[in-house]
């Protein structure tokens, strides 16, 4: 008898306590392993198994595959396999090693269910869509924003210059790019003062509130003095790449209480989310960031130039903003080769808990960024209005150029 075997009960009972998986699994070609068989794998690896007999194997920790359609399996874990309180160790048993058996061809996490006495250990986002819309002072409406381009190359001051002009065009939020952090070119610090310094004055010139989020992405405790520096800059807002700093210094930065929101970009998350028979679904991603402190999240647009459809949007917002054991909802970020003329679907895909980010969308247009901010603005008002964009040019310029620009595509 195989030592994989045991682990698949097809009339287990879900407890309220058990963390629940569900996985797309295909054998290995040439194995002659069944679905039931790979899953039993699956099952054994990620819990308390291996592939011999051991002695003082503890079976009442063993995880259990209790639904099995075609290559579809659901497996529940009991929760004392988990330590509270730690994503990695979570994912380490969840979607470690089980990734790299040769006995699967393919293997993917489509989704994670945590119940409420597991969720409870994680602190999860301080602030959320009610906390952010409190400190933007924009109740309802979906927010703007945009990332400032050329992405690198540009000065401290040049950079600064170019967040000035979105903000006085009608943008809420602008943010640093992924990859821009502290190069010789365009150092933090004086790119955070500058910055900072032009948002005070476009709020005087306009009356709104604006928010700048730099990228503080590197080494955790590099990362989190960044952190203390944009606050007594008077920031309020922080940017981090939570994929390629991982869900420690994520979970560091959270516990780190500053005050500030946390603004997640997903730079990577394609590597292991995009192959849809293998790796880890962004739902997955969607969930465990939320539990780790992240307030606003980039979840796919559904248009524009990313990979992900309609649907794969739509269940990463529900991850993000769902009910979920009190946690609070995470604001869902749409970013990736936007222009003004998206805004009505995303509006339509999305509601109103969304922030819309153009980069080349805003500045490429003809006539520069602040046009191009004000046709964004437009485009928003006009959906706001319930009116279509074409009758909403007519009386608006910027609109009116950007639909003949992006209109061609």
């Amino acid at each position: 008898m195989s030592a994989y075997t045991g682990y698949v009960n097809l009339k287990y009972r879900l407890k309220p306590t058990d963390v629940v998986c569900e996985f797309y699994v295909e054998p290995a070609k040439g194995s002659g392993l069944s679905v039931k068989d790979a899953a039993e794998r699956v099952a054994a690896e990620s819990s308390i198994g291996t592939w011999t007999d051991v002695p003082n194997t503890k079976k009442h920790l063993a995880a259990q595959v209790f639904r099995i359609q075609g290559n579809d399996i659901r497996v529940a874990y009991h929760h004392e396999l988990f330590e509270d309180g730690n994503i990695p160790q979570l994912l380490s048993s969840v979607a470690g090693n089980i990734f790299g058996m040769k006995e699967l061809n393919n293997l993917r996490l489509n989704d994670i269910e945590i119940p409420q006495l597991y969720t409870r250990s994680f602190r999860g986002p301080a602030f959320g869509v009610e906390g952010i819309r409190k400190i933007i002072k924009v109740p309802r409406r979906p927010l703007l924003g945009t990332i400032v381009k050329p992405k690198l190359g540009l000065t401290a001051f040049e950079h600064s210059r170019v967040a000035y002009q979105a903000w006085k065009g009608g943008i809420d939020i602008v943010k640093d790019d992924e990859n821009l952090t502290n190069q010789v070119f365009n150092r933090f610090k004086e790119r955070v003062n500058e910055t900072l310094k032009l948002r005070e004055k476009v709020e005087r010139d306009t009356g709104e509130r604006k928010i700048y989020m730099p990228n503080i992405t590197a080494e955790t405790n590099e990362m989190i003095n960044r952190a203390k520096f944009v606050k007594a800059a008077g920031g309020e807002y922080l940017m981090v790449d939570v994929f390629t700093c991982g869900f420690s210094a994520v979970q560091a930065l959270r516990d780190a209480d500053l005050g500030l929101i946390i603004h997640g970009h997903r730079a990577g998350h394609a590597a292991f989310t995009r192959n849809p028979k293998h790796g880890i679904s962004m739902a997955v991603m969607c969930k465990l960031l939320r539990l780790a402190g992240v307030d606003q999240l980039h979840v796919g647009t559904g248009v524009g130039k990313m990979i992900e459809t309609e649907e794969e949007v739509e269940r990463n917002v529900e991850a993000s903003q769902g009910k979920w054991h009190g946690v609070k909802a995470m604001m869902c970020v749409s970013s990736g080769g936007l222009n003004p003329l998206d805004i009505p679907a995303l509006v339509k895909l999305y509601g109103n808990d969304i922030v819309i980010q153009m980069g080349g969308g805003i500045h490429s247009h003809k006539e520069g960024t602040t046009a191009g901010a004000r046709a964004a603005r437009q485009a928003l008002d006009a959906v706001l209005a319930k009116k279509s964009l074409k009758e909403y040019a007519k009386k608006h310029h910027e609109l009116k150029v950007a639909i003949d620009q992006f209109g061609k595509k």
